[in-house]
């Protein structure tokens, strides 16, 4: 049985494998097959792979050097289905990208500074830039920490990740249907993206308090019939055609904050319930709040200008800052960034399964 070289690391509040991408086919089709096959998928339990049986661990990245001389890496995410044989790059993970940096330092792509390290990384999948900086004291990179991340249990060493060009970087501009505010099936929404395509609606315009639990909000299947239409009629409406087999746009719900932060949201990929919210997806939601006249933004406690946000989620609060320009004729980005931890959990061979296409026996 041939094996290849992987990295499992736990980014963020995700969990996925990095690979070279002199480590995988270089055709598309052929890498994706092997990363099924690597994941489990598919398979509800991804019994006969590394995946964990959740959209959260079933995730890739691919780094290499850059060509760009803006970057030193470039890292393209994958997002795997579970149950469903589906490999799409139509967005970013700002989690996994938490890991991306130390990955690259572990595996030679870019020589470590003392006591850190900062990698320009450039996001394949939309085309922008981050720069993530972490201890590497001694030239090694550290991962034990004092930072605590909501949604992650104990500490690690932080990671601060500073983003650039992410303003529309998947649909072409920040306020995608060139309206602040929508209204699909009767609920009032904002469409924005700010380096994830967000659909932004009221708990309350959906009959909930938007503190439900991620197994409460599972439970209701008129609920899920709603945000997949909802989804699905945002995605034509951000001009991103036909959404049934993307994950993008997600959905988030708001309603006011309820334990000192600014929002309290749900969010859902697609239509899943996530169960705290995407590094991208609290930047971009973050971003929206701050809008006059956008959903949410008469419902967040905001902080003084160039204060951190803290996006409440089922499982903690993540801080994330965000700094707009509305004096313009149209919004703008100045600057978004945010702290993450990343582990890697082991360095080895995976041995993806040896079957036909997708995992399926031969």
């Amino acid at each position: 049985m041939t094996g290849l070289r992987c990295m499992l690391m736990r980014g963020g509040t995700s969990k996925g494998a990095y690979f070279l991408a002199t480590d995988l086919p270089d055709d598309p089709a052929d890498r994706d097959d092997l990363l099924l096959r690597v994941m489990g998928t598919p398979d509800p339990r991804q019994i006969d792979g590394i995946g964990g049986a959740h959209p959260l661990t079933s995730k890739v990245a691919v780094v290499s050097p850059s060509a760009d001389r803006e970057a030193d890496v470039d890292y393209l995410f994958l997002q795997l289905g579970v149950e469903e044989p589906t490999v799409s790059d139509r967005q970013n993970c700002g989690n996994l990208l938490a890991g991306v940096g130390p990955f690259a330092v572990e595996r030679g792509l870019v020589a470590p500074g003392d006591p850190e390290t900062s990698v320009r990384i450039r996001m394949v999948n939309s085309g922008s830039v981050a720069t993530a900086t972490f201890a590497t004291p001694s030239g090694v990179v550290e991962y034990a920490g004092d930072t605590a991340i909501s949604g992650v249990p104990g500490t690690a060493a932080p990671t601060v990740v500073d983003f650039a060009g992410t303003e529309g970087s998947t649909c072409g501009a920040l306020l995608p249907t060139g309206r602040v505010r929508d209204v699909i099936d009767g609920i009032e929404v904002t469409c924005v993206d700010n380096g994830m395509p967000v659909v932004v609606a009221e708990a309350s315009a959906l009959g909930l308090t938007g503190y439900e639990s991620p197994d409460e909000l599972a439970a209701d299947d008129v609920l899920r019939d709603r945000i997949r239409s909802l989804r699905l009629q945002a995605g034509r409406l951000m001009g991103l055609g036909d959404v049934s087999d993307s994950s993008v746009p997600k959905t988030t719900l708001v309603a006011p904050p309820r334990d000192g932060g600014a929002i309290c949201t749900r969010t859902f990929i697609p239509v899943r319930v996530h169960a705290s919210i995407g590094v991208l997806g609290a930047v971009t939601v973050a971003t929206a709040l701050l809008m006059d006249g956008a959903v949410g933004h008469d419902l967040a406690k905001l902080p003084m200008p160039g204060s951190p946000m803290s996006v409440e989620h089922p499982t903690g609060r993540l801080d994330v800052l965000v700094e707009l320009d509305d004096a313009a004729p149209r919004p703008t980005v100045r600057r978004s960034s945010v702290v993450r931890t990343a582990r890697k959990l082991f360095d080895g061979t995976v041995f993806p399964c040896p079957g036909g296409t997708h995992g399926a026996p031969a």
